[in-house]
């Protein structure tokens, strides 16, 4: 949806809910969330509207209102009064939205846990992993709790590993990429390293193994921006293994893109004990590894 301003002075957030079905408090949301961009930059919704100004609101999934309690099985690593560790399968969607309903992470969290939080749609969540990459979370039992461990991963005081097969052979024995991503203008549902409405992201890898036409990878977050590993990798030129979205390189099966959150450490937020936890790669990385070797 395309809108050309023909009156000044009022602010974005007003106009937009003026002319369209969408209510203030939703344009501030998706203003929030980048859809909705004045003259292809994202405004703060206090912005002063200028007779002219193109506003543009991209497609976007609605979110239902309230996620329900559904039996399944979970890989519970570890559990206490404040929070667990859970070792997400590959193909887990981690919450519900519009075509994604049900047999989300968080449908099961809701049967195993009891989850104090004021949010109905991602009760728990702290950091999301994509939907084809494995490995583990950790979910919040209540807001406090939540408040503490996103506050720790904001200022890079919980440490996440990854395990990234990726094409070509990466000659570097490691690396730093510092590149600020942001949605891809020209493909909504994509990112892409940009200046434009982006957000500084810092990836760390370092080599593994160099295998016949890949590099096996693993890969530090010092930030946790949507498909950071998956849109800085394809932005060295090395694009993880069978990723369907970035790299345009040969699909090896429907698993989904190499990528695994192989461990996690940091501070308890409430007893100040030490945690590290790790996780294996599950059978289908492993048997797309050997194929490799």
């Amino acid at each position: 949806m395309e809108l050309i301003v023909n009156e000044s002075g009022k602010r974005l957030d007003v106009y937009v809910s003026e002319n369209t079905d969408f209510s203030r408090s939703k344009v501030q949301k998706l203003i929030d969330d980048d859809v909705i961009l004045v003259n292809n930059k994202k405004e703060a919704s206090s912005y002063k509207v200028k007779e002219k100004d193109i506003i543009t609101i991209s497609d976007f999934e609605e979110e239902i209102m309230n996620a329900a309690p559904e039996k399944m099985d979970l890989d519970i690593v570890y559990e206490d009064e404040y929070l667990a560790i859970i070792n997400k399968k590959s193909g887990m969607v981690v919450h519900p939205a519009v075509g994604n309903t049900h047999n989300t992470l968080v449908n099961g969290l809701l049967y195993h846990f009891e989850l104090n939080s004021k949010d109905n749609i991602r009760p728990g969540i702290v950091h999301r992993l994509d939907k084809d990459t494995s490995g583990l979370m950790v979910v919040a039992k209540n807001d406090q709790v939540h408040d503490k461990l996103s506050n720790m991963i904001k200022n890079k005081k919980v440490e996440r590993k990854y395990l990234a097969l990726c094409w070509g052979t990466i000659m570097h024995d490691k690396g730093t990429i510092d590149a600020p991503i942001g949605r891809d203008i020209n493909s909504r549902q994509k990112y892409t390293v940009t200046d434009i409405n982006s957000k500084d992201s810092i990836t760390h890898f370092r080599v593994i193994e160099r295998l016949k036409d890949v590099t096996l990878v693993e890969c530090k977050l010092d930030t946790g921006r949507t498909h950071q590993i998956r849109v800085h990798m394809n932005y060295i030129g090395h694009p993880i293994v069978n990723d369907p979205v970035y790299g345009n390189r040969k699909i090896i099966n429907d698993f989904g893109q190499m990528l695994h959150s192989k461990s996690i450490s940091f501070i308890h937020p409430v007893t100040n004990k030490e945690l590290f936890f790790e996780v294996e790669p599950p059978k289908e990385f492993n048997e797309i590894l050997e194929s490799f070797r």
